[in-house]
């Protein structure tokens, strides 16, 4: 993820020069500089001294020991602190790194890493607009970036948007196998079902009107796509799908406790 940020920074007009990246490994670190001709280093503190938005992008179980490493370097500079991990609440990471920091929080998703990112933001009472437009900016450059104003709502988006890629491959390979099995190549299926699914997204993003129109523009009385979703619709799709998304909502919740209560 680290890696489609800086990339997509570097398509929208930010200077390689402007961006530090910092990890343990040197020989990733060096893999990094060769392909985007940013600074790097493997020291945290002085990666952060460097930065105006410090982006922690690291897994939530080392969350806690990077912010307590460079809590007093950010205490010092000040600068916007922004984290991608999941579960770990603003409140956390700022007692981490110090308290009184501006924080925002993004839910990313991992289409980002082709420049179709669906991210959600929080900002903390810290955060100025101007710093808001920049942060908003870095992840526009990945995708679309949305705020949320009540923190609790990114288990929403983690649910949706974050874990949603995974519905749609679901959706993806069943349209696949059904294909494939009434006598459809498998590749044709493929390209057939991927492109069926771009080509719907696109016309939703650019039509003015919603999903349930879209739907009804499909199907005519009696044929074959009425026939479909009718059957979904006799099957509980509907049903089935809220109830994984609560699902997923729950775990997003139950994470959050499990992560605060282990750090």
């Amino acid at each position: 993820m680290a890696s489609a940020i800086i990339g997509g920074m570097l398509d929208n007009g930010y200077k390689a020069g402007d961006i530090w990246v910092s990890a343990p490994d040197d020989g990733h670190l060096q893999a990094i500089r060769k392909r985007f001709g940013v600074s790097v280093t493997t020291d945290n503190r002085y990666c952060a001294q460097q930065a105006d938005i410090v982006i922690l992008a690291v897994k939530p179980q080392v969350m806690a020991d990077v912010c307590r490493d460079i809590a007093p370097v950010v205490q010092n500079t000040r600068p916007l602190m922004v984290s991608i991990a999941a579960g770990l609440t603003a409140e956390t990471l700022d007692e981490w790194l110090g308290g009184g920091l501006p924080m925002v929080r993004v839910m990313p998703n991992t289409p980002s890493l082709v420049g179709k990112g669906a991210a959600g933001l929080f900002a903390n009472s810290q955060v100025k607009d101007d710093q808001k437009k920049m942060v908003q900016a870095v992840f526009e450059s990945i995708g679309s970036a949305l705020w949320v104003e009540d923190e609790n709502l990114l288990h929403g988006v983690t649910a949706l948007s974050g874990s949603g890629p995974a519905y749609f491959f679901l959706m993806l390979e069943a349209l696949e196998a059904a294909a494939t099995e009434a006598g459809i190549e498998p590749v044709t299926a493929r390209e057939l079902a991927i492109q069926t699914m771009a080509g719907a997204a696109e016309m939703a993003a650019r039509s003015e009107h919603d999903p349930a129109q879209l739907k009804r523009n499909v199907m005519s009385p009696g044929g074959t796509t009425e026939q479909a979703i009718n059957t979904f619709e006799e099957g509980g799709l509907r049903d089935l799908v809220k109830k994984a998304y609560g699902a997923a909502f729950k775990r997003s919740e139950e994470m959050a406790e499990e992560l605060a209560g282990k750090q």
